[in-house]
């Protein structure tokens, strides 16, 4: 993307590192800070549908939703006004802070926007015993830990496939996570809206809240906080839907395919030009292979969180 219109740089792009899929620059002007995002094009696991996301963007944000401005996107660039805020932890956030994610995920789903029909997803990945062999074969720091536990990686991929989605099914942002959030002045910012598209609403409320009152493990979680932003998302003008196993397929789901996704650039074991470096794919591979297995094994707990 020409970024001529954005204005006289005032410096060099500056690299903002720890994406977990994309690369991200601050480019500061005489018109101001912009966040300019290269999308990684080369072995992304969606299709990125820049118009659709880009609307609904700017929807979201004329709606008062408190998130960067969009200014532009094409393919393979996407320009935001800089936003200054702090980064929020993977810990327990605030009742307060929690409440208002819920609400502002009410003012989300909504909005009023035309959106395509999703395309059907293909069948959840069940190739756990090769892949393990393969990290086996190359040395991979993980190997063993997944070699160990391909038998429980196969009946995850089973639950993400068959387990039912009772719906309703919402245009939503898709992945409130922390990484996704910002504090400013004490208060939610939404970020990385890229993956933006209809989920199923138990799916979006589950990930969110649970991602919102735990720590970086299954030890700190906090029902409180969970349920705040239950609570904010209905005195947002949200209904709740029933307790079920839905409330956590997405998360599931989500989490076994960034894993596998990392798990096939590490096997590749050579750094992309795109997307993020090796070691933090090494890092993300690592992590999903040892939390994923207590995430499925703490289910019945979590469906507890919800009732």
């Amino acid at each position: 993307m020409d970024l001529s219109f954005l204005g006289e740089p005032i410096g060099p792009a500056v690299r903002v590192h720890g994406g977990y899929a994309n690369r991200m620059y601050r480019l500061d002007t005489d018109q101001g800070s912009f966040a300019v995002k290269e999308l990684n094009v080369d072995d992304r696991r969606w299709v990125y549908r820049v118009d659709d996301v880009f609307r609904f963007e700017k929807a979201a944000f004329a709606a008062g939703v408190p998130m960067p401005e969009p200014v532009a996107a094409d393919e393979g660039t996407l320009v935001h006004r800089w936003v200054e805020g702090e980064k929020v932890p993977e810990a327990p956030v605030a009742a307060a802070y929690g409440f208002e994610v819920g609400e502002i995920l009410a003012r989300i789903h909504g909005l009023d926007v035309e959106w395509p029909d999703e395309p059907v997803e293909e069948p959840t990945p069940g190739d756990w015993d090769e892949l393990a062999a393969q990290a086996v074969a190359t040395g991979q720091p993980w190997a063993a830990e997944l070699a160990s536990r391909v038998e429980t990686f196969q009946a995850i991929a089973r639950f993400v496939e068959t387990c039912p989605r009772p719906g309703p099914v919402v245009l939503t942002h898709k992945d409130i996570q922390p990484w996704n959030l910002l504090a400013r002045d004490g208060r939610p910012v939404v970020i990385d809206w890229e993956l933006s598209g209809k989920l199923d609403l138990s799916g979006e409320l589950g990930s969110t809240a649970l991602s919102l009152c735990k720590g970086p493990g299954f030890d700190d979680i906090q029902p409180e906080i969970f349920r705040a932003v239950l609570d904010g998302y209905v005195a947002g003008g949200g209904e709740l839907p029933e307790p079920g196993p839905s409330w956590f397929v997405y998360l599931i789901g989500g989490w076994l395919g960034h894993t596998r996704w990392n798990v096939l650039r590490c096997l590749a074991g050579v750094e992309a030009n795109t997307g993020p470096e090796l070691a933090l794919s090494q890092e993300s591979a690592g992590n999903g292979i040892r939390g994923l297995p207590e995430l499925f094994e703490r289910r019945p707990e979590l469906e507890r969180l919800v009732v």
